[in-house]
Order: structure tokens, then C-alpha cells, then sequence
């Protein structure tokens, strides 16, 4: 996807990225400084700290960091790998801009997937399974009280995963791996921008768990594509704000 305004340097990145670099220097002198350059360059890329269509420079990048290039390489990769950077040749590499359209089209291929993951886990679930998503929803209270999207999107995205998981349908497992990358990258799942009540959200997943602990596979399949289709209980203001600039516009009409 080719930039549709005029990108930055990281030399030019805004101040709060730069001095994001600047404070996490001295983090990176250990053998994984790859994984701490990707989860630096993730977060930034969540907190809107780095931009849709911004250039992400590795040479610049490993030079404010004090590492060589080749882990900042790496990261950049794994960005890549999970659609949040994209590569365009001669140019480098940005961080995607994601449409309302594209993250429609997300939702449109999410919600048959997680209808049916849902309903075949109802059938073959565990208490072992229900303990494991128990936890998963605590992480992402835990991430709400330290005010941290990154972390309550992993929780988001393990809790859903491991849903796809539990039928033990190889063919369904590897749809979710395939699309799970889109999803996160279209933040199709725990959106950043989400302006309800966080804790709420995590408390919708806990009703997802009770469902699934029931046994009830047509309910769980019902409730979890509604979930996937953005049809949640959980009030996001955003939708009510479109809304009532719909109704307003079709007034003057």
C-alpha cells in the first residue's frame, strides 16, 4: 500500500518517539535485543507514536538505540510478517494505514471463522481450556489498570486463538493463523481507539468463557460472531457519535 501523503524521516519523527529511543537505549545490550526492539517498535506503532505512513529507518533507529543494524532488521521483519509495516521497494519501510474498509472486510471473514470456532469448542472444551481463558481475561484487566493497549491486545488476540485451537480442527486453526496477523494489523481486535470502558471489554470476554463453560455451543456461536462483527454489549461512543452525524446529515436531506 503506497503512502497517500508526503512521509517522514524518523529523523523527524515526532518528539515523543524520539525520546521513547532516547529513554530505552540502555535496555538493548543483551542477547535478545531484537525481541526488545520489536516490542519498542510495536508499542510505538499502537500509541500512534509512529504514524500511519511514517518511514520507519532501521539505520536511524539502530543509531538512536546504540545497536548495530542486523536486530533492528529483524524487528522490522517481524512487523512486516504482521502486517503493521509495509515494504515498498527503493522506498523502505511505513507503518500501514488502515481504511474503515479494510477493517469491514476483516470483520466480514471473522465472524463466520469465530461463529464456528466458538460453536465446535462449546463441544470439545476442558477445564484445563476454561482455566487458560479465565486467565487470559484477568491479563487483560491487568492490562487496563496499567493503561497498556499492546498488552491487552495480546491478551485479546491469545484468548481468541486459543478458542480457534481447542476443536483441534488443523484446517480451522490454520485459518485463524493466516488471518490473526490482518487482524491485528487492522486492529481489528482491542482497537487503540476504542473509547468505552476497557474493563468492561475484558468483563464481555468473561461472559464469552461462561457460555463455552456451559457447553453451549448455538449460544457461544451467536455471541461470538456478534462479538467479531463489533456488535458487542460494551458501548464504544465513537459508533453513537457516527450515528448521530448520520441521522443529522439525513435530517437535512
Amino acid at each position: 500500500m503506497a503512502p497517500t501523503r508526503q512521509t517522514r524521516q524518523t529523523d523527524d519523527a515526532p518528539a515523543g518517539f524520539a525520546s521513547t529511543l532516547a529513554t530505552n537505549k540502555d535496555q538493548f545490550r543483551n542477547p535478545l535485543i531484537s525481541d526488545r526492539v520489536y516490542a519498542l517498535l510495536r508499542q510505538a506503532i499502537v500509541d500512534g507514536e509512529l504514524e500511519p505512513n511514517e518511514r520507519v529507518v532501521e539505520s536511524e533507529i539502530a543509531r538512536r538505540l546504540g545497536v548495530s543494524q542486523a536486530p533492528v532488521r529483524e524487528a522490522v521483519k517481524q512487523l512486516a510478517r504482521e502486517g503493521l509495516l509495509t515494504h515498498i521497494p527503493r522506498r523502505g519501510n511505513f507503518v500501514v494505514e488502515i481504511s474503515e474498509q479494510d477493517a469491514e472486510h476483516a470483520r466480514q471473514v471473522r465472524e463466520p471463522l469465530e461463529r464456528l470456532a466458538a460453536q465446535l469448542a462449546a463441544e470439545h472444551i476442558t477445564d484445563e481450556h476454561l482455566a487458560a481463558l479465565d486467565e487470559l481475561v484477568e491479563d487483560m484487566h491487568r492490562a487496563v489498570a496499567l493503561n497498556d493497549v499492546g498488552k491487552f491486545r495480546d491478551a485479546d488476540i491469545a484468548f481468541h486463538t486459543l478458542v480457534s485451537q481447542i476443536p483441534g480442527n488443523p484446517f480451522l486453526t490454520r485459518m485463524w493463523e493466516v488471518l490473526e496477523p490482518s487482524l491485528r494489523a487492522l486492529r481489528a481486535i482491542a482497537d487503540p481507539l476504542f473509547d468505552g470502558d476497557w474493563h468492561a471489554m475484558a468483563d464481555e470476554h468473561s461472559r464469552l468463557v461462561s457460555l463455552l463453560r456451559e457447553r453451549d455451543g448455538e449460544a457461544a456461536a451467536e455471541a461470538f460472531a456478534a462479538h467479531a462483527a463489533g456488535q458487542s454489549p460494551v458501548p464504544d461512543p465513537r459508533a453513537q457519535k457516527k450515528r448521530a452525524v448520520r441521522g443529522s446529515a439525513s435530517r437535512k436531506k
